[in-house]
């Protein structure tokens, strides 16, 4: 049955043929028999193919069946609907009336003579039945194979007839003399003959058909010898039709077996092919492509009949993918070999590439000769993408789109195995995002996640091409620069990437700023191998952290000192906890109107065994690194509840929350659970938080902050001005005092300075808002009249009180509640400790020295002995810049000077070596860092 449209067949018995037969070409959307194709036998039975391995049987050469083919029309003709093996009647038996007229015509045309009336009628009624043979045999297609009724039709459409036209001619040839009985004989066997050629082969029927016809001319003779032989042979008969019947249900069990087989083997076939799982091929002797799937005519976007009669290596892309597949399908081709799941590229456009696994064997007739190939074929596409996926996440952070730790480690093993020593130079920068923890906890971790893109844009086009950048893993990034480097250009590009990650970025509508430290480490000079790089990188990257973050700091032989000394901390860290050697020292927070203390803030302190008391800016680090702050925040707030018990009921006390500490769900139930331990009441308590809980402005920082405002306490809002959140949050968050950051209050008497103006400003939020006021930091008297001045309502500082322990707490307050202020009178610019050599020249002398400190206003210079007071100097801080300055004091090799005019400063307070306004470039800038 040919396929209707243009497009390709799907030809299924095309791969389930057996090898024998001729080889004929087939073009795709024209049936053309395969070889070996299955032939009808004459008994109307199909023949079989031999199933190709893995593909399945199919003897029918045709094309792909239509939706609506089942076993009774899988033909698609009549004369399956008229199989011997399942019918009796045969659906052409009306030709059997020409048959009687031609043996009528001829016994006439002998006899010269014509039957009677009544043979006329009756055989009249014979052929009106048989010409009624189309109609009965579409009666039978109704009824079951097993229904009795199929045989009383059999008897009416065929016996009865016979019959009748027996009775006819040997009614003729008994009325007519010159008929002879030898005549009639040989007409009754040439018409049983025709009849069983138009019965073909049912021998039920040609038995039935036998019978009534002789049996018709017994009727007439009557003769006792040919009714025993008519019975005898009648006997015979049925015992061969029964014997016949079983064959057939035989024969028919087993030829629906095959037809199940072969159509469930062409369903297969046709569905693996239609709906793109796989594809298949077939060529020549010569190579030339005979067929090939319609979908991959398509994919390939040409027409069939442009692919017919050409190379199988047309559909393919060999030229520049010469891998060791291509190569060996040009291999098997050639050699007539078999071949299995050889990737190849497809011959598609470059925009839609395509790759096939494709497998073939070779063909041969029953001589053994080389008729072609026959193959499939899959698509690879998408297991290629996703092998190249799972190379992607093997060796790319799946977040940033940055070489993870596996392919930052292959880079520095490549640059270190280099062949020449030369070429095995390289630096490598180690960063740690500052700050980004307080992110993860208070924003959650989509906007972590966010915040790390966009770090990673920011990384990724400040080193540009002069490096590779990666992410080893949380908020740790590292940057490898191939080549030998000068280090102070290592150093421009760590200060140009500290710069930028220093930026604000916008998180879910959030303004957010964080920071980054960087430790460098150069090969060969501080390491040979990968792991001593990487571990004195890190070293470096702790000494930055260290020292202040927002840094970078070189890798130098004393690190690795630091580092055991911070692994030593650490440990001693954990020992204080667990053995209760933490101290609270309590600093009083006095009204600026009455001079009268109304508080206490509790500062943390460690006094180490060995080390005695160690700076908080040390250990607390150590603390929120190793995950030690929550258990020392709560053991901080039932300690000063308790101390606070014993204290005047007017006194209150203010213990600073860690952002990790608010962001846990539970701290409303701790907080309550220390009042009730401590038995005071809620207000006396007052909890300072920092501006870093609102870099996640959610319904959970809300929610927090209603909790603890049910439980009574007071909140303080801390270090005010230095964090990263706008001032919307003071619409909501109900604080009751805001702490004014000392950075705000030093400085603020200077002249210029505007930490006034903005200590005024904040003065009078709070008012408006209804809010206290507390100046930190507040150190000198000159300080105290300006706050004062301000209207802050608090103060609290050196100049009233330093930290007390908890035994000289409770002595003050034995002395009452009043305080005076006690200190200098104004304070000297803040000083930096450093060693720089400088050159001074003093008329036409010039003497070599050391600045040991120095301020925006001054400097203690070494090396210069017993100079005299007010002695001019022209101080050379830089190549090109110089500036006055005149010696106030001096003691042995050390003297103080004053600068004529002040230095500048940068955004981190710290001096600047360059002129204030010079054209130089970013290499000429040297800022100043505080060191230890």
């Amino acid at each position: 049955m040919d396929t209707k449209g243009p497009g390709p067949r799907t030809d299924a018995a095309r791969f389930g043929v057996s090898r024998s037969g001729s080889q004929k070409k087939s073009v795709v959307g024209r049936r053309v028999s395969p070889p070996g194709a299955a032939t009808r036998s004459s008994s109307g039975l199909a023949s079989p193919g031999v199933a190709s391995p893995g593909v399945g049987s199919s003897g029918v050469a045709s094309g792909a069946r239509t939706p609506t083919s089942d076993f009774a029309l899988a033909s698609g003709t009549v004369s399956q609907a008229s199989d011997p093996l399942l019918y009796l009647l045969p659906a052409n038996w009306i030709l059997i009336v020409i048959c009687m007229g031609s043996v009528l015509m001829t016994m006439g045309l002998v006899s010269r003579s014509l039957p009677a009336a009544l043979s006329c009628a009756l055989l009249t009624i014979s052929f009106a039945i048989c010409l009624m043979g189309t109609y009965l045999f579409r009666l039978e297609q109704t009824l079951a194979h097993t229904d009795w009724k199929r045989y009383l039709l059999l008897i009416v459409a065929i016996g009865v007839p016979m019959g009748l036209f027996g009775y006819v001619c040997a009614r003729w040839t008994e009325r007519v003399v010159a008929l002879e009985w030898d005549t009639t004989a040989s007409c009754f066997v040439i018409l049983i003959l025709m009849a069983s050629v138009l019965l073909e082969g049912r021998l039920a029927s040609i038995i039935v058909a036998t019978v009534a016809l002789w049996g018709g001319a017994w009727i007439v003779s009557g003769s006792l010898s040919s009714l025993v032989f008519l019975v005898s042979g009648s006997v015979i008969g049925l015992y061969l039709a029964v014997r016949r019947s079983e064959q057939v249900a035989a024969e028919i069990e087993a030829r629906s077996e095959r037809e199940r087989a072969q159509r469930r083997a062409e369903d297969l076939l046709n569905e693996y092919e239609q709906t793109g799982q796989g594809w298949f091929w077939e060529t020549d002797r010569r190579g030339l492509v005979t067929y090939v799937s319609a979908h991959i005519c398509a994919r390939l976007r040409k027409a069939p009949e442009d692919l017919m009669g050409k190379p199988l290596s047309s559909l393919f892309r060999l030229q520049g993918h010469e891998g060791e597949n291509e190569r060996t399908l040009v291999f098997h081709l050639s050699t007539r070999s078999s071949f299995k799941e050889l990737s190849v590229r497809a011959a598609t456009p470059e925009e839609d590439e395509r790759w096939w696994s494709i497998s073939g064997r070779p063909v041969l007739d029953q001589f053994n000769n080389f008729m072609g190939f026959r193959g499939s074929g899959t698509d690879l596409t998408e297991t290629r993408r996703s092998q190249q996926h799972v190379t992607q996440l093997a060796r790319f952070d799946s977040l940033t789109k940055l070489a993870n730790r596996f392919q930052m480690s292959e880079w520095l093993e490549k640059i270190l195995g280099a062949p020449r020593i030369d070429s095995r130079a390289c630096a490598v920068f180690l960063l740690d995002l500052d700050r980004f923890k307080q992110v993860n906890d208070t924003m959650g971790h989509p906007a972590g996640d966010a915040l790390l893109r966009q770090v990673a844009d920011r990384l990724r086009s400040t080193v540009g091409k002069h490096g590779r950048v990666g992410r080893l893993g949380g908020d740790e990034f590292e940057v490898i620069l191939p080549g030998h480097h000068v280090t102070e250009g290592l150093a421009n590009l760590a200060r140009r990437i500290i710069e930028n990650l220093s930026q604000p970025y916008s998180i879910e509508g959030a303004r957010v700023i964080i920071g980054a430290s960087v430790g460098i480490a150069v090969c060969p000079e501080n390491g040979s191998s990968s792991e001593e790089i990487i571990r004195n990188a890190d070293l470096a990257l702790y000494a930055a952290k260290g020292n202040g973050r927002g840094r970078h700091h070189f890798y130098d032989s004393d690190l690795h000192s630091d580092a055991k000394e911070r692994q030593q901390l650490e440990e001693d860290l954990r020992d204080a906890i667990a053995h209760g050697a933490l101290e609270l020292h309590y600093q009083p927070q006095v009204r600026t109107t009455t001079e009268t203390i109304t508080g206490f803030e509790a500062l943390l302190r460690w006094k180490h065994p060995v080390h005695g008391y160690i700076s908080p800016a040390k250990f607390v680090p150590i603390a929120e690194d190793t995950g030690l702050v929550a258990p020392i925040g709560e053991w901080a707030l039932r300690t000063a509840c308790h101390d606070l018990a014993r204290w005047p009921e007017s006194v209150r006390v203010a213990v600073n929350v860690s952002p990790l500490q608010f962001a846990n769900p539970a701290l409303p139930a701790i907080v309550t659970s220390a009042i009730a331990a401590a038995g005071i009441e809620p207000a006396r308590l007052e909890l300072e938080i920092t501006e870093s809980v609102f870099l996640g402005e959610d319904k959970s920082t809300e929610a927090m902050f209603a909790s603890l405002k049910a439980v009574g306490v007071r909140l303080a809002l801390d270090d005010f001005g230095t964090g990263y959140s706008s001032l919307g949050y003071l619409k909501k968050a109900p604080f009751d005092k805001i702490k004014i950051d000392q950075s705000f209050v030093r400085g603020a008497t200077q002249k210029g300075s505007r930490n006034g103006a903005i200590i005024s400003s904040i003065v009078s939020l709070a008012e408006a808002l209804g809010m206290e006021t507390t100046a930190e930091g507040v150190e000198t008297l000159d300080e105290l009249d300006l706050v004062r001045m301000l209207g802050c309502s608090h103060v609290q500082g050196f100049i009233y009180e330093r930290p007390l322990s908890v035994q000289a707490a409770d002595k003050r307050l034995e002395e009452g509640l009043g305080a005076v202020a006690r200190g200098p009178r104004s304070a000297r610019a803040p000083r930096q400790t450093m060693l720089r050599k400088v050159v001074l020249e003093h008329g036409s002398h010039s003497y070599n020295g050391t600045i040991r400190n120095i301020s925006r206003t001054g400097a203690m210079v070494e090396g210069l002995w017993n100079v005299p007071v007010g002695t001019q100097f022209t101080v050379y801080l830089a190549q090109d810049y110089a500036m006055q300055a005149c010696a106030r004091w001096s003691r042995e090799d050390r003297m103080g000077v004053e600068f004529v005019q002040p230095l500048e400063l940068d955004g981190n307070g710290a001096v600047i070596f360059a002129p204030p306004r010079g054209g130089g470039g970013e290499n000429d800038t040297r800022s100043l860092r505080k060191a230890g």
